[in-house]
């Protein structure tokens, strides 16, 4: 009986290996206000690793998030971020976070969509551009085309004079 209740506890090695999420997240969080962003995602996932499916790994699970959809982070990753969003809610759907991951993923959702409709607008000016261009480059070629033949009207002309004077 004692051996079976002591094979489903942890062992003291294994709770010392834990440490305390609390002390994770708040090393993370200094990294983060640091401009840390590897480091604080370090210590986000070490909580993750340890608390995969309960919390506090929704917690880590939203940090990382976070981290990947900062600003300042030059490693940011707007996929990535929903991707994680998306998890927590389908792994922890009575979070408290809950409500955040999903307000993250309609911003993360509505960013995505206007920036596919400015690369589409993009390539409209682009062609748009190009069009104008070929019309303009025929519109110099018939100018060309008549001051060219204008020049050779003003020769002739003057030719006649010349024809006329003598």
């Amino acid at each position: 009986m004692i051996f079976i209740s002591l094979a489903g506890c942890a062992t003291p090695k294994e709770m010392e290996a834990k440490g305390e999420p609390r002390e994770y997240f708040t090393t993370a969080q200094k990294l983060l206000d640091q401009g840390d962003y590897e480091g604080s995602l370090r210590e986000n996932e070490k909580v993750l690793s340890l608390y995969d499916n309960i919390p506090p790994g929704d917690e880590a699970l939203f940090n990382i998030g976070l981290i990947y959809a900062h600003h300042g982070n030059l490693k940011r990753d707007y996929k990535k971020s929903l991707d994680l969003f998306k998890r927590l809610l389908m792994m922890f759907p009575q979070s408290p976070l809950v409500g955040q991951a999903k307000l993250w993923i309609g911003i993360l959702q509505e960013n995505q969509s206007l920036n596919r409709e400015i690369e589409e607008l993009n390539k409209t000016i682009k062609k748009s551009k190009q069009v104008d261009i070929e019309i303009l480059n025929r519109e110099i070629e018939e100018l060309n085309k008549t001051i060219k033949k204008s020049k050779q009207v003003d020769i002739e002309i003057e030719e006649k004079k010349e024809e006329l004077s003598k």
